[in-house]
């Protein structure tokens, strides 16, 4: 095993050496160096959706979900109402967000393997005018399922509602265009599909839909009107930056600029994926979404019928090998997930392939029964021990 392991998660994920080299220097907060160093990391999240001219960055200490409910905060005021499409784990959350800061929200729920139909949020927003606000999960992580973005932001806008859409396991990789698909602020991490490191959260935001949120957010360090008119006044961060992660995410959006841009890295994702399905096909596994609703970001399977693979063991016979899987978040049926994204290729998934086949090799050799599992495999653990 190496030293550092493979990691087939939704992120953190698997980083470059250029981007962990990038966290070695120690910065100043207050340095012209830094300073500057922001308005590229700003800059530069503008152009992979095609922002610039439309929206500003606001970037935010900590994990995708503190800048989602810094969004919720800022944006969504006490006299406003949210509507939530949920289809996953992430759309419930945004729910729990608007609740906890006592936020009027309403939700639409669909099953975890269909997309959101846009068709009906139109029908929800026709039906209540109190409604001010839609957010959607691009790609719910839940599952790996893609949702129609486009489509959902051109119903949202044509009710003249403000779009909030969670891009956390989209941007970067998957199609997005703040010049053609209208959103007011679109909310994503370092630690994703930029394939950054854990720490840095950030929101692009329409600058009007800013002015108007002055004084709504309840918190003083979730702010993103404070926070932005701070960047807009002297370049520099109201409460101390994560130094480190902003170099390593800026080195790694140079990385991506290298590759070809949001495209490259994409097909990049989809040949991990195409490569991984192929593979966890022919050793029995099932995917639990159609194709054509799944995204090249992560890939849920469904645990064998017959119950005899514990995820538990599963996991620490692939970790022995140096490969960290994810644990299903399947209400509905046991699971788990395998990551496409990361500084990984094509090559990362044949040796994964051949590790799982080697897992399954042994644990069925030492089977007295048929089929997956072992001595080893069938104890009684709970899906969810490494939640």
């Amino acid at each position: 095993m190496s030293e550092s392991p493979i990691l087939l998660t939704p992120g953190p994920l698997t980083t470059a050496p250029g981007t962990r080299q990038a966290m070695l220097r120690d910065w100043g907060s207050r340095d012209p160096a830094f300073i500057a160093l922001t308005a590229e990391l700003r800059q530069r999240l503008l152009a992979v959706a095609g922002g610039e001219e439309s929206h500003v960055a606001v970037p935010l200490q900590g994990s995708g979900t503190f800048i989602v409910e810094a969004a919720i905060a800022t944006l969504v005021g006490p006299g406003d109402k949210l509507l939530v499409l949920v289809n996953g784990a992430y759309g419930e959350r945004m729910v729990a967000i608007a609740q906890r800061m006592s936020r009027a929200v309403e939700a639409i729920r669909w099953p975890e393997e269909r997309a959101v139909e846009p068709e009906r949020v139109a029908e929800a927003l026709r039906a209540d005018r109190s409604i001010t606000h839609v957010a959607l999960v691009h790609c719910e992580t839940t599952t790996g399922i893609l949702n129609p973005v486009p489509e959902i932001a051109a119903v949202v806008a044509g009710e003249g509602r403000a779009f909030l859409l969670d891009a956390m396991s989209s941007f970067g990789a998957l199609e997005l265009d703040l010049r053609t698909t209208p959103a007011t602020a679109v909310l994503a991490s370092s630690n994703k599909c930029l394939e950054g490191v854990p720490g840095l959260g950030f929101a692009l935001i329409q600058p009007a839909a800013l002015e108007r949120a002055a004084g709504n957010s309840p918190s003083l360090s979730f702010d993103l009107h404070a926070q932005w008119k701070g960047f807009e006044k002297d370049g520099q961060w109201r409460f101390t930056p994560p130094v480190q992660v902003v170099a390593a995410l800026v080195e790694a959006l140079r990385g991506l600029e290298a590759e070809g841009g949001p495209q490259a890295r994409r097909r990049r994702y989809q040949e991990n994926f195409d490569t991984l399905l192929a593979g966890m096909r022919r050793l029995g596994f099932e995917l639990f979404l159609d194709e054509a609703v799944q995204a090249p970001i992560i890939a849920t399977f469904r645990m064998p019928p017959d119950g005899r693979l514990v995820f538990r063991d599963f996991y620490d016979a692939l970790a022995d090998r140096g490969f960290l899987i994810y644990p299903g978040k399947l209400t509905q049926a046991e699971s788990f997930r395998i990551g496409c994204i990361g500084a990984l290729d094509r090559r990362d998934f044949e040796r994964l392939l051949e590790a799982i086949e080697s897992t399954l090799a042994t644990s069925q050799a030492a089977s007295s029964g048929p089929g997956f599992g072992s001595d080893l495999l069938v104890r009684p653990l709970s899906l969810e021990s490494r939640a």
